[in-house]
């Protein structure tokens, strides 16, 4: 069997780790930077094992919904999550954008503390995968960090304001 692509993205934020953790696991805070230039909606966040994130994007007259389901919650260390393209009513489903898009992703998300900086490592790799949607994944990793770059600046605004606001 052939190992897995692997799209690795670390960044260092200049937050204290449990700050950078409420700002993913808050769905109002996580709902401003996910998914920059498009309407977040969160539907339903429950932050436990097998508890659900049902998020929507809206863009014009456009969506794009997705479920994240929860594999492990260690606060503020780690994140990891099964992420997957669903209907509106958050059946799994193949994404109408891009169809040999891996149905699920196996999301990991590591916080290390640096005293009051916070590196966060986020690894994505196809979860049950065919062969088709493993050399879609691989094909679209260079452009992986576009998207996340974007959330994440917007992300630096969040906890500067919430840094500033001494929360």
């Amino acid at each position: 069997m052939t190992e897995l692509p692997s799209y690795v993205l670390d960044r260092v934020f200049e937050a204290r780790r449990e700050m950078v953790w409420r700002a993913w696991t808050d769905p109002e805070l996580l709902s401003r930077w996910y998914g920059p230039n498009v309407e977040t909606i969160i539907h339903g966040f429950d932050l436990k094992p097998g508890g659900h994130w049902l998020n929507e994007m809206r863009w014009g007259d456009n969506a794009h919904f997705s479920k994240a389901t929860f594999q492990t919650v260690e606060p503020p260390a780690r994140l990891v999550w099964h992420h997957a393209t669903t209907d509106a009513e958050w059946n799994v489903t193949a994404n109408p954008m891009m169809p040999d898009w891996p149905r699920v992703i196996l999301t990991d998300v590591v916080f290390e503390d640096l005293g009051a900086k916070t590196k966060v490592r986020l690894t994505w790799v196809p979860h049950e995968a065919s062969e088709a949607e493993i050399a879609c994944f691989a094909g679209a990793m260079e452009r992986m960090g576009q998207g996340w770059e974007s959330g994440y600046q917007i992300l630096d605004k969040i906890l500067a304001e919430l840094q500033s606001a001494g929360l």
